[in-house]
Order: C-alpha cells, then structure tokens, then sequence
C-alpha cells in the first residue's frame, strides 16, 4: 500500500489516504485513495501505479473505469487503489462511508 501511495504521489495526485479495514470489511484489509485534477490525470496516476508495480511483480486481480477517467479501482485483493475526480470522490464519500476505519494521509 505505501508502494502505491508512493507511486501515485510521484504523478502528483492529491489527497492520498489509506483506510484501514481489517477487522471492518471482509473484502480488503485495505483502501488507499488518490484525487486527480482531471480525467486525463486519474489516468495517469492509475496508469503509473499499474505499471510501476506490475514491473515489480505485482499484478492486480481487476481494474475498472480506465478508460473513463471520473474513478478507477485497481484492485489488489489485500489494497484497493481508487483514484478519483474530485467531484467523484466527493459524492462518494468513501472516507465517511467507512468513518470507522484508521486513517493515515501520505
């Protein structure tokens, strides 16, 4: 998770929390969150995290919205990369979705 926090702040994306939810969520032990600017930079973001870390092994299960840009889910079973649009992340309100998770912003 910190690889990809890492990765995603190298393309400048803002706003980059981790949600711990072992012990709240059985689907992943972890969300990592990321904003971009714009659809072109999700993109960007998501594309340097996938790229980075499938060149160090590391593939993920499934990726969705790539091609839109609004939010991608780069799913890596333990960790769920979401980048996301501003105004997307706002609707969705992930971090107030799961309030009870521990919080720690890179």
């Amino acid at each position: 998770m910190e690889r990809a926090a890492e990765l995603a702040l190298e393309r400048k994306a803002q706003h980059v929390v981790s949600l711990d939810l072992k012990g709240i969520s059985s689907a992943t032990d972890f969300f990592l969150l990321a904003t971009g600017t714009s659809d072109v930079h999700v993109r960007a973001i998501a594309d340097h995290v996938l790229d980075k870390l499938r060149n160090e092994g590391v593939r993920p299960d499934h990726v969705e919205g790539l091609g839109h840009g609004q939010w991608v889910l780069i799913d890596y079973i333990d960790v769920v990369v979401h980048v996301f649009r501003s105004t997307t992340r706002e609707f969705y309100r992930l971090e107030d979705l799961w309030g009870d998770a521990k919080r720690r912003e890179f």
